[in-house]
């Protein structure tokens, strides 16, 4: 396998806790044989918070359990950008927030968050645009918050990785590459989700098509397919508003409608050039997170269970089997290393 590009396995460790409590979090992943997470929703004593939310004394508590545990924090899971460019009521309860004033709180507090918990990648969005209107209306002001963004992320030595997503901005992979392109920054990538396509009504085909768009600017990967019950892309909700909390048929990436390995073998030819782009920013090398929302997902997050996750996992390998893509996972010989032997 020394021959085979590798990639450095991750999750949202919140999908796989029953109570979201970092020792449920920490201990479904080590067992999994994970040593990476991506951190969204916690609790470290003080209730469930977002990783926002987290106070100095939560932040050095999380510090201790990750050397108990073994584990690294791959991204910040922030919810940056997941609120209204415009402040104006369109019949949603997106948060509206002075572009400016956020810029200075959330933001910069994201990237403090993001050196306290030793990462340099924070997830981020592309900003509501007002439900009924498009999209590419209110392209140009993404594209200049998302600049302002990425520069101050950039001041502080990290990276803003782009998600794409539904009733976003940046909802198609074609919208993503051209953020990408004109925003032109080396501190924003793009995240490229096939879950977060397939959902939107497109056919496996088109999911494809909107990998190889943003392909250019990629920097990571989440990784959730979906099902549609009824075997049909083509016709529910298309280019229209999508009810999150409704989708519940998502499902691992080897028995999904994207076909992830089509996508994951034009993939591996990319990892090692990433890898080496990646860990000229100080990122350990090309993350595949995973986000299976098995048992459902919402607007800001999903949960999978501790026995989800480990389906989710088990499925996402056997594609990078079947595909070639090398990855590691906790072995006798890493446990022997932590003990001192």
């Amino acid at each position: 396998m020394n021959d085979q590009p590798q990639v450095i396995l991750s999750g949202f460790a919140d999908e796989a806790a029953n109570q979201k409590t970092a020792v449920q979090q920490f201990a479904a992943f080590a067992a999994l044989g994970l040593q990476y997470y991506s951190i969204r929703f916690i609790d470290v004593g003080g209730g469930v918070k977002n990783v926002m939310q987290l106070a100095r004394g939560e932040i050095t508590e999380l510090r201790h359990l990750h050397d108990e545990y073994g584990l690294n924090v791959a991204s910040l899971g922030s919810p940056i950008g997941k609120v209204k460019l415009l402040d104006v009521d369109d019949g949603t309860k997106n948060r509206y927030v002075p572009f400016k004033k956020y810029l200075q709180t959330e933001v910069k507090r994201a990237c403090e968050l993001a050196h306290a918990l030793e990462t340099k990648l924070i997830r981020g969005f592309s900003f509501y645009h007002p439900r009924g209107t498009s999209a590419r209306e209110h392209l140009p002001q993404a594209i200049d918050q998302l600049g302002q963004i990425a520069e101050t992320c950039h001041r502080s030595d990290l990276t803003f990785g782009l998600e794409i997503e539904g009733n976003l901005v940046g909802q198609s992979g074609e919208i993503m590459a051209e953020i990408h392109k004109k925003v032109d920054h080396p501190a924003l990538l793009l995240i490229f989700d096939a879950g977060n396509i397939i959902t939107q009504g497109f056919s496996a085909a088109e999911v494809h098509q909107q990998y190889l768009a943003m392909k250019p600017g990629l920097g990571w990967m989440h990784i959730k397919d979906y099902k549609s019950p009824n075997g049909n892309h083509q016709a529910k909700g298309r280019k229209g508003h999508i009810d999150e909390d409704a989708l519940k048929h998502f499902v691992p990436a080897d028995v999904g409608d994207s076909a992830h390995e089509i996508i994951l073998r034009d993939f591996r030819e990319q990892v090692p050039k990433l890898e080496a782009k990646l860990k000229r920013r100080g990122v350990p090398g090309v993350f595949l997170d995973l986000e299976p929302h098995v048992k459902g997902g919402g607007q800001f997050g999903g949960f999978s269970g501790p026995d989800g996750m480990g389906v989710a996992l088990r499925g996402l390998c056997r594609v990078l089997d079947y595909v070639k893509i090398g990855y590691h996972l906790r072995d006798f010989e890493d446990i022997r290393a932590a003990r001192g032997f």
